[in-house]
């Protein structure tokens, strides 16, 4: 099972594997806090398409895609597919900054997980 919950929600027993998917430490939130297994950048969007997209719904669409192909790196490819493995037996959190609930690079993340066979 795949979550997803904001880094500012409070840990809980039933998160299971948490990652963050920040390229970026969530300003305000200590390490102990967030209680994270993981701290995957490699499945953050870069800095360059994190400013083009800036959260503006209007662009959803082409920074899906743009991120998507980012996720084909190899770092990225790795990782996916050991989260993925990782999903079938466990539950997996996938841990956001953004204030966006469904649409942040987390949710985009979460759909190719989610797609793995």
């Amino acid at each position: 099972m795949i979550r997803l919950k904001r880094a500012f929600d409070k840990k809980s027993e039933d998160d299971g594997y948490r990652v963050l998917v920040e390229r970026r430490w969530p300003l305000g939130v200590r390490k102990e806090a967030l209680g994270l297994d993981y701290w995957a950048k490699e499945l953050a969007p870069s800095d360059a398409l994190f400013e083009f997209f800036h959260h503006d719904r209007r662009l959803w669409g082409p920074f899906q895609a743009k991120f998507r192909v980012e996720l084909k790196s190899p770092a990225a490819a790795k990782t996916l597919a050991a989260l993925a493995e990782r999903a079938k037996t466990g539950t997996v959190t996938l841990v956001y900054a953004s204030r966006e609930p469904t649409r942040n690079g987390a949710a985009v993340v979460k759909q190719l997980l989610e797609a793995c066979p």
